[in-house]
């Protein structure tokens, strides 16, 4: 280490440090680049599920690639039918410019008109609406967001006067979510380097300071963005829109938390250092054991996403691994030869002087906090933990599962489209349940319709003939998508298909869509928080045991985390559903908000403890967690702040489930660093003692004891 430590804040090899620095950020930037993605739409999906199974299935049909639109054209003024013909030259002309049309799984109804082979305009009995079926060539989501945009252009200008088109179906559900992401990265961070840039100017007062963390997080924000998708790309981990915009985030949040941890315990010894060097030679061992410390138990926790079920979700772990350890080496390697060379006056106009009060000295509110708690600890236990289990009763009446109406905050029009048509038509038209089945029998298939056909809720069920040894029956249910209607249908529907094919000696038959893979992904998401959440907490805690060499110290601090969690999630449902009007949490969620909040929240407990471990050398466990709480106190609270700001930044997406992450990180992050790290935590301590660090003795001054030294973490 002091090796490490003499490189980078040397004179001359500070400047090698910055140059090679500056280097390999041009050569990622300008040389290498992003990798680009070439997933499928089945990075999304479950891994080995009925749903993933049968779209595999159907991606072997010939006409891989493609996608399927639904136009929806609604009337208020008169009835739709007499303008039939006029739409089936519309569709004529729209067809043989974006892709080749497909029947919608019933005959053309009487007068449909349309040309000779052409995709049929099926009337609406109420006369208001019509829809017919287009297949695209659209092997991505910026395809399929090409093709629909040109379509949607294209039928507004061909459609007659009082005749509305919109667009709809899996084509368009697919574009409209890519749009969300149509320059999402850039805002993102945009918006995340101003409000990182904007607190720092707050918390450092100084008009110059705050941009040397900005621009050194910054730079390694774009380098980590690199370097995620070059891993992903030669691992072969899928990513998607959101990986990017996540990673970024979390880069800004974290390395922000490293910057100021290590610019505060700097600060503070240059008020007992003359030379910079020397300051800096005290600093950063110090600041690299909570560093490290801290940036193990993210990477361990964010990798555990290794294991889920969706593929996408997998990237995202791998990308956030990668992008902490970029974080950590800039802010520990980089970061320290810039302050170095910089000079005191970079603090202007609050300039650290030799000899004014180290901030563990300081009578500061934070020290002030921990004596009022020092006098009853175990009554500040029981206040906070009642609090937290009030803030948690909402997770009594917390529901899980949003319908694809309820995804998004601004609702696209292809949303809309579908709740419309679901007025005219049976809801389940703009897209159809499909059973797909490895067979060359259409008589095989056919019977497969008929046992659909009895389900309850299956409007109608249109055998589809083989093609390359893959039948398929596409079936369309009465229920809206997401509701608990539809989930009863299909779940009929898979055990009557079921026992159909085993009439039929059919081992390969799926059930498959829309609102199948909806189901499947809730429960998969389900899965993923048994097995991955209770995984975090044994590795975060395994992971913290070596760090401090204790087994309680661990236990407890993993606890608290856990408890503001449940806090936190209690408290956002009643926001979620009294002030946004969410339905419901995406079923993905938790998770994902589980994982940031437990893995970075235990940060601001590593940044406390480990300053009690120094501070207990000479003062003793239970003086020297007030005096490392004086110490840290004002770092941890804006990095706190900072960080819940950071994750709220999500919120300008206009996708719901990232919204929510935001709003649950945010208020979690915000517990933890004022109440739990500032009252429980010590408070616990108070009450424990030495005992705290058990099996590990920690013997301070005071008493008859002899201080010992304590070793370096």
């Amino acid at each position: 280490m002091s090796r490490f430590v003499n490189f980078i804040i040397g004179r001359r090899s500070a400047w090698a440090v910055l140059v090679a620095a500056l280097l390999v950020a041009a050569v990622a930037l300008g040389g290498i680049g992003q990798a680009q993605r070439d997933g499928t739409a089945l990075d999304a999906l479950p891994v080995g599920y009925d749903s993933t199974v049968g779209q595999e299935l159907l991606d072997q049909l010939p006409d891989e690639g493609t996608s399927t639109a639904l136009i929806l054209f609604t009337t208020d003024t008169e009835d739709i039918k007499a303008a039939l013909p006029a739409l089936a030259e519309v569709v004529a002309g729209v067809q043989a410019t974006y892709g080749a049309p497909v029947p919608p799984g019933a005959a053309p109804a009487q007068g449909a008109g349309g040309p000779p082979g052409g995709a049929p305009v099926i009337p609406a009995k109420d006369g208001t609406a019509a829809f017919t079926v287009l297949t695209l060539d659209a092997p991505t989501a910026t395809a399929a967001a090409e093709q629909v945009s040109g379509l949607r252009a294209a039928l507004d200008a061909a459609v007659p006067d009082g005749i509305t088109a919109q667009v709809t179906g899996p084509a368009a559900i697919q574009a409209d979510l890519a749009a969300v992401f149509d320059g999402a990265n850039i805002t993102l961070l945009v918006t995340t380097a101003s409000i990182v840039a904007l607190l720092l100017i707050v918390t450092y007062r100084s008009p110059v300071l705050w941009l040397l963390p900005l621009s050194v997080i910054g730079v390694a924000d774009q380098v980590a963005s690199v370097a995620a998708t070059h891993v992903l790309r030669a691992t072969g981990v899928p990513w998607d829109e959101s990986t990017i915009g996540i990673l970024s985030v979390l880069v800004f949040g974290a390395g922000t938390n490293y910057a100021l941890l290590l610019i505060s315990r700097y600060r503070d010894e240059l008020r007992r250092h003359e030379s910079r060097a020397d300051a800096m030679a005290v600093a950063l061992p110090r600041t690299a054991e909570a560093v490290v410390a801290s940036a193990s138990t993210v990477v361990i926790g964010v990798l555990c996403l290794l294991l889920s079920a969706f593929p996408t979700t997998r990237g995202l772990g791998l990308a956030c691994a990668v992008g902490i350890v970029i974080a950590a080496l800039a802010v520990l390697g980089v970061l320290p030869a810039v302050l170095v060379l910089v000079g005191r006056w970079v603090f202007w106009p609050r300039v650290p002087r030799v000899g004014q009060e180290g901030l563990a000295d300081h009578r500061s509110l934070w020290r002030r906090v921990g004596d009022a708690v020092a006098k009853a600890p175990a009554a500040y236990i029981v206040g906070v933990l009642a609090v937290l289990v009030v803030m948690g009763a909402g997770l009594t009446q917390m529901r899980a599962g949003l319908a694809p109406a309820d995804q998004f905050l601004e609702t696209p029009e292809a949303i809309t489209a579908a709740q419309r048509l679901g007025e005219s038509f049976p809801a389940g038209t703009s897209d159809p349940i499909l059973v797909v089945a490895r067979t060359d029998d259409a008589g095989q298939v056919t019977s497969l319709a008929d046992a659909a056909t009895t389900v309850e809720g299956v409007s109608r069920a249109t055998a589809v003939d083989p093609v390359e040894g893959i039948g398929q029956v596409q079936v369309v249910i009465d229920s809206e998508s997401g509701t608990r209607g539809s989930v009863v249908t299909v779940e009929a529907l898979r055990q009557e298909v079921a026992s159909a094919a085993a009439a039929h000696n059919l081992a390969d038959v799926y059930v498959t869509g829309g609102e199948a893979s909806m189901i499947d992904a809730d429960d998969a998401s389900s899965r993923d928080r048994w097995v991955i959440m209770p995984l975090i907490l044994v590795l975060v805690a395994g992971a913290l045991m070596l760090i401090l060499r204790s087994v309680l110290a661990p236990v407890i601090l993993v606890a608290t985390v856990v408890g503001t969690f449940a806090a936190a999630l209690g408290v956002s449902w009643w926001l979620f559903t009294g002030i946004f009007g969410f339905a419901a949490i995406d079923a993905s969620m938790p998770l994902l908000a589980f994982l940031f909040l437990v893995a970075l929240g235990i940060d601001y407990n590593i940044f406390l403890i480990t300053r009690t471990l120094e501070e207990a050398r000479d003062h003793g466990t239970k003086e020297g967690v007030l005096r490392a709480l004086g110490a840290t106190g004002g770092v941890i609270t804006s990095a706190g702040i900072l960080l819940a700001a950071v994750f709220a930044v999500l919120g300008v997406l206009p996708l719901v489930v990232l919204a929510q992450i935001g709003v649950v990180i945010c208020i979690g992050v915000l517990l933890d660093t004022l109440i739990v790290r500032t009252v429980l935590v010590p408070a616990i301590v108070r009450v424990l003692g030495e005992r705290f660090w058990w099996p590990r003795s920690v013997v301070g001054a005071g008493g008859s004891h002899r201080p010992e030294r304590v070793e370096a973490l």
